[in-house]
């Protein structure tokens, strides 16, 4: 006989109280019910009352009330000290991934604030949060959850160029530092934007202001970002096809170059794009926007726990390769 792990209907404490008036035992009871023995023994003992007397509606009552005590008194996302803390970090713009990770990170022994960012997206999603809009401290305000997608480059034809598929295999291992992304972040009307650049082993974001989407702008924000570093900081950069790359040669790095229409080959850059994208959307006039907002957009990047560096950030990995002189081979 198939047993049932499901919840004691009342219908079934109704039988439960007429079999025990005809002394039947516990197994066989549960046996009439597809139930356990065991499952008889506690429903008994739980919802009894005087004497070991069972009554259905009594018991019955007795369930609802521990039922209904227990939805009171849950509170959303674990706790009020977890639901406040993943609040805070969501208008800090972290993802939920990172929250639940670094929580655990921040928290190892305390179980207390553990919780599955699937828990998060849930209470962001559900349909009595609604009014709450609380998607929109997501990276893409998505009211509805969605599949990634990719951007594609564009073609184009650039001196010296040298191809990714000649770049040194260890590039594609993430496990030596200096090893970057680069690409360009058009802004209003094309006619200024963004260098950024994506480090593939800390996942450091850099990014400067181009004031024209030209090869001369390019360059001078890729000398700002390298120059200051030293040379195992500085190994290589992967640039997509724009025409804005076209003086790549002249900068302080050695520089390889996708294949068109084939953004998957820097897939850190991309996502790091679509992070920038959130601060700074489609149109955005960049002369527009000031110094000081740039470089808080960027800190709050790289001070966010990732998931792929065990929940430290991105400058915590990036300064320990950076002031210990250490690095991977």
């Amino acid at each position: 006989m198939k047993i049932s792990h499901s919840k004691l209907t009342a219908p079934e404490r109704k039988l439960i109280s007429d079999w025990l008036q005809k002394r039947f035992s516990n197994k066989e009871i549960g046996r009439r019910l597809g139930r356990h023995p065991t499952t008889i023994a506690n429903e008994i003992k739980k919802n009894s009352f005087g004497e070991g007397i069972y009554e259905p509606l009594h018991a019955q009552a007795k369930v609802e009330k521990r039922k209904q005590k227990a939805w009171v008194s849950k509170h959303p996302l674990k706790s009020p000290k977890v639901y406040a803390h993943v609040l805070g970090k969501l208008r800090d713009s972290w993802s939920p991934e990172q929250i639940a990770g670094r929580l655990k990170k921040d928290h190892p022994q305390d179980k207390s604030w553990h919780i599955c960012h699937e828990t998060i997206y849930q209470y962001i999603y559900s349909k009595n949060n609604k009014q709450k809009k609380l998607w929109e401290y997501l990276r893409r305000g998505q009211k509805k959850r969605k599949k990634k997608q990719g951007r594609k480059v564009q073609r184009s034809r650039i001196p010296d160029r040298i191809s990714i598929h000649l770049r040194p295999k260890v590039i594609d291992q993430r496990k030596q530092i200096g090893h970057w992304e680069g690409d360009s972040i058009v802004g209003k009307r094309r006619t200024n934007g963004l260098h950024t650049e994506y480090e593939r082993v800390s996942s450091l974001t850099r990014f400067e202001r181009l004031k024209r989407i030209s090869a001369d702008e390019t360059k001078e924000a890729m000398d700002k970002i390298f120059d200051p570093l030293p040379k195992k900081l500085k190994r290589s950069t992967t640039l997509d096809n724009g025409s804005e790359m076209a003086k790549h040669n002249q900068v302080d790095i050695t520089v390889f170059f996708a294949d068109p229409y084939s953004s998957w080959q820097r897939g850190g850059s991309e996502n790091a794009n679509l992070w920038i994208r959130y601060y700074f959307p489609k149109g955005t006039d960049f002369n527009q926007v000031s110094d000081e907002d740039l470089r808080a957009v960027e800190w709050e990047l790289n001070n966010r726990p990732r998931k792929r560096l065990n929940y430290a950030t991105p400058q915590e990995v990036f300064n320990n390769y950076l002031n210990k002189g250490r690095d991977r081979s």
